[in-house]
């Protein structure tokens, strides 16, 4: 079909989940070279007629073609690709953009930052000077806590619990540390030193219910410890406490992998993912003490994280690209989509808790990045700020993106759609 200056033109149907935004639902006929901000004018026209003056402030908005991928480019183009007949009607559901985080805080240490977990008032960092650190998420230093002898490669919450916080440290001394926090009087213990891994452990998860966790180690071990501390060994200095502590040994130990475990995540109480630079991902059951499913790769993973939300796997590599897996399917090794866009190796990436199709990811190309993943050609946007390599990204807490790099900083990024949903049910 063509228009009368010799473009072609394509019919489109327009719809939308977000009611509020609904436009009347009638074929329009469109020049095929539009692109989103084409579109998104004529969206923002269209309701600005149909709201009668009540529409002022224009909406950003992305479009998804027959709900599979955005627009990113001219629709012709997107067409053609996807082959795609321009005879057809083409439906378009349209959606407000996400709104971009963010940059709020610099937090800075005193050397590479390697492992990062946010909860809900916390900030947890692990630092390649040995030591862990505590924050407020407003960018205020709690703690410095030493401990490890050697650098710390990764931390983890426990539980938060009124005036009591518990978590985790690992690294690449071997082991792995149960501490207990006193947040009124500020003093921290060291519960448990867990032992058994050969060499540095690089990764850990705490089980739903919090009863367990599992660690992944350069030795290819994967093993399994319970949270539980027993009865806490007094102290007089955090050093003695540490050499004081009672030995934790794995209830569970298993092998599988044949190099380094990058990641680890329990997918439910009895199941677990692991990801690793043997160019696979496997996830284990615990009941049966064995693997219930391998995924081949023809990469080294040096992250992978699993979505509670879409049930999908997303994954880090050295060859600068994202992957999109799917571990309930026979094919499960089949890759459902890559993500282009970063520069040099994916060293950490995190789906989001609370929306079902974002995810953040970090490089050695200085940038973190925010993507959708029905948008494979390119991220939502960039989050900069970092001088040097990310090592660590978190987005544990909705309302903050956090990472952590060897520029030795941790950045905070505030998620504006998490902050605006808040303040709207605190109006109610």
């Amino acid at each position: 079909m063509e228009s009368e200056n010799g473009e072609s033109q394509v019919q489109i149907h327009l719809k939308t989940k977000q009611q509020h935004y609904a436009v009347p639902d009638v074929p329009y006929s469109i020049e095929a070279s539009v692109a989103t901000s084409e579109l998104t004018t004529f969206v923002n026209t269209l309701l600005e007629q149909s709201l009668s003056g009540d529409h002022k402030t224009p909406i950003e908005f992305d479009f998804l073609v027959f709900g599979i991928e955005y627009l990113r480019g001219r629709l012709c183009d997107h067409l053609r690709e996807k082959s795609i007949s321009f005879e057809d009607a083409i439906e378009i559901e349209y959606l407000e953009r996400f709104p971009a985080p963010e940059p709020q805080d610099c937090l800075l240490h005193d050397d590479w930052v390697s492992a990062v977990e946010a909860n809900d008032k916390w900030i947890l960092t692990g630092c390649y000077d040995n030591t862990i650190n505590l924050w407020t998420n407003k960018g205020a230093h709690i703690l410095t806590i030493p401990g490890h002898t050697m650098p710390v490669k990764a931390v983890t919450w426990v539980s938060l619990d009124g005036d009591k916080g518990k978590f985790i440290s690992c690294s690449q001394d071997q082991t792995a540390m149960l501490w207990d926090w006193s947040i009124e009087n500020n003093s921290v213990e060291c519960i448990s030193v867990c032992k058994g891994h050969e060499r540095g452990i690089d990764c850990v998860g705490v089980s739903p219910n919090r009863k367990r966790f599992a660690t992944g180690s350069w030795d290819t071990m994967l093993k399994i410890w319970s949270t539980d501390s027993g009865e806490t060994i007094a102290g007089t200095s955090k050093r003695s406490k540490t050499e004081d502590s009672s030995v934790k040994t794995p209830q569970i130990t298993l092998q599988g992998h044949r190099e380094c475990i990058s990641a680890v995540q329990w997918m439910d109480d009895e199941t677990l993912i692991t990801s690793s630079w043997d160019h696979t991902m496997k996830v284990w059951d615990l009941s049966l003490e064995g693997i219930k499913t391998e995924i081949s790769t023809n990469k080294s993973i040096f992250d992978a994280s699993y979505s509670h939300l879409c049930r999908l796997i997303i994954t880090a590599s050295a060859d600068k690209n994202l992957r999109l897996y799917d571990p309930r399917i026979n094919q499960s090794s089949v890759v459902r989509n890559t993500y282009l866009g970063h520069q040099q190796w994916i060293q950490t990436v995190m789906w989001s808790t609370t929306e079902e199709y974002l995810f953040v990811s970090g490089s050695y190309d200085h940038q973190n990045k925010l993507w959708d993943l029905r948008s494979p050609k390119a991220p939502l946007y960039d989050l900069i700020g970092h001088g040097d390599k990310v090592l660590d990204i978190d987005w544990s807490n909705p309302k903050y993106i956090v990472s952590g790099g060897a520029d030795n900083t941790v950045r905070v990024y505030k998620s504006r759609k998490a902050l605006t949903k808040a303040n709207h049910s605190d109006s109610n």
